[in-house]
């Protein structure tokens, strides 16, 4: 792994401000933990909707189709049968499944940081001083095109509060979070971070930590 540019400025900054090597320097030796976290994500958002209907839910065949002998046909006791065109199916979704895959909290952050690592082995963290708004989508729109994020932004943010939320939730392909609930899935996907210093601050606190 290519050593990372530990400085960034952005539109707000006055001085260059340094990315923690504990949280933004971490090697990444194979993505099985990214791999794994990012997909224990997605399932964690999974809905389970698909629901079949087994032999006993099936409506009819509360008697014998014909009788059991001399009819020249293979005995069946119900139409239900799941190899009748209509019968419940044998094996399918119950709508109980759980599709959660369990990640200890150690890989999660482990995971957390390599893809922070890999965003600034690419050059994709912006850093900015503060991260202030009056709630107004253009002001942020401006912001984000002054210092060069550009398709799918993730602005990590020190307060996520209804200001801030009213700035970005009307920008497509922007979304802010709390520099805690930041995720792989997140990371991962997002062409462009926005960190304010705060927030930087907080990352760091929370991840830098871990061994």
């Amino acid at each position: 792994m290519a050593t990372p540019n530990f400085t960034a400025t952005g539109a707000k900054s006055t001085t260059a401000i340094k990315l923690p090597k504990s949280v933004f320097a971490v090697e990444v030796k194979n993505h099985q933990v990214l791999k794994d976290t990012y997909l224990s994500y997605m399932a964690e958002g999974r809905d389970n909707l698909s629901k079949t209907l087994k032999r006993g839910e099936v409506r009819g065949g509360g008697i014998k189709p014909w009788r059991q002998k001399g009819t020249g046909r293979a005995r069946f006791g119900s139409i239900r049968n799941p190899i009748w065109r209509g019968g419940g199916i044998a094996f399918g979704p119950s709508g109980n499944e759980n599709f959660k895959r369990k990640i200890s909290t150690r890989s999660k952050h482990l995971a957390l940081k390599q893809a922070l690592s890999l965003a600034a082995e690419n050059g994709s963290i912006l850093m900015i001083d503060t991260f202030k708004t009056n709630g107004k989508v253009k002001e942020t729109a401006k912001l984000l095109e002054k210092i060069g994020a550009k398709r799918n932004v993730l602005i990590v943010v020190s307060v996520l509060d209804d200001l801030v939320r009213q700035a970005t939730n009307n920008l497509p392909k922007v979304k802010a979070t709390f520099a805690k609930n930041l995720n792989v899935y997140d990371v991962l996907n997002a062409d462009s971070i926005v960190i304010s210093k705060k927030s930087l601050d907080l990352i760091e606190s929370w991840l830098g930590g871990d061994k």
